[in-house]
């Protein structure tokens, strides 16, 4: 009795001084409530109100001029329409593709570049190296389709360079071989530098004697990069990576609009080209909106899934 009465106490101290660190913490903090109001009402009028009216939209046969209110009630038949369309096997084939070639090869490499240039000792090198590398991310999908068209087109540079060599040419951008890896390799080129950022902040937060008591171990570059750096950037990995898989069926639109042509079509269509020229080409709202509840459903589903999986493994998680 004794014990269970002092166990009753110390909880009930325990909740007290819970509550009390609470509204602490709510009075200490009153000047950020508008920010947080502030923010809040951005995510609920430019997110979750277009989510509860796309849903609505994909239950209709939305057409131009009418209202979402006043559009017929066609309940399951835009879902319907989608799982009996002819195309939709391919359109998935090809996002799957692209997608997962764009999750195998793009997650790596700004992982290794933040580690190759944490490791510089000159400050100023590596601020410059820093600065090059995020240069791509700010280029417009048009003027990265610019360059790689002046490099692989029928008469670009590397044509030039093969002509020379083999007397023949290779015309990259119609090839559907040459596709998926232009797509991947662009994407590489232009966001790796700019990925580097949540990476280079976690390694900020790294005390610098971590490094020096490996130093003094004998640890090399490699074991230090395993003991301490590679540890330091797992929560950001684990992360990236939770959502980089619940993003897996959203492809950049601009970019694939921009490279795919008829030659391409059979790897380049993909379900947001298709939703594009099914939902705003022949104006079938109805449709374009199920098929983007249908994707939003499948990535909350993945993310859940990998976070689950990341926390088993790893002991972390978004949640």
């Amino acid at each position: 009795m004794k014990k269970e009465r002092y166990l009753y106490k110390q909880q009930k101290f325990n909740t007290m001084e819970e509550q009390r660190s609470l509204k602490y913490r709510m009075r200490k903090y009153k000047s950020l409530f508008p920010i947080l109001i502030i923010a809040i009402l951005y995510y609920f009028v430019f997110l979750y109100i277009p989510i509860i009216w796309g849903f609505l939209i994909s239950l209709k046969n939305m057409k131009v001029g009418s209202t979402i209110m006043g559009a017929p009630w066609v309940g399951l038949d835009n879902y319907r329409y989608i799982f009996s369309e002819g195309e939709m096997l391919k359109l998935i084939r090809n996002t799957l593709t692209i997608s997962i070639a764009r999750l195998i090869f793009t997650f790596f490499p700004p992982i290794i570049l933040t580690i190759a240039m944490f490791d510089l000792r000159s400050t100023r090198f590596k601020k410059i190296n820093q600065t090059l590398v995020y240069i791509p991310h700010f280029f417009s999908w048009v003027i990265i389709y610019g360059i790689v068209m002046a490099f692989f087109s029928g008469d670009g540079f590397i044509n030039a360079v093969i002509t020379t060599v083999t007397g023949k040419s290779v015309d990259f951008m119609t090839s559907p071989k040459a596709f998926v890896p232009l797509i991947v390799g662009s994407q590489i080129w232009k966001e790796a530098g700019w990925g580097t950022i949540l990476y280079f902040a976690a390694l900020t937060g790294v005390n610098p004697e971590l490094y020096e008591a490996a130093k003094i171990d004998g640890a090399g570059p490699i074991q230090r990069i395993k003991a301490v750096t590679l540890p330091a950037m797992l929560p950001v990995i684990t992360f990236s990576l939770i959502m980089a898989i619940g993003n897996i069926l959203n492809n950049d639109f601009e970019q694939i609009l921009l490279f795919y042509n008829v030659a391409v079509y059979d790897v380049g269509d993909i379900i947001d080209t298709w939703v594009y020229r099914v939902g705003l080409g022949k104006m079938q709202y109805g449709i374009g909106s199920a098929v983007s509840m249908l994707k939003a459903s499948i990535s909350l589903v993945l993310i859940l899934i990998s976070n689950s999986v990341a926390k088993k493994i790893s002991g972390r998680g978004l949640f």
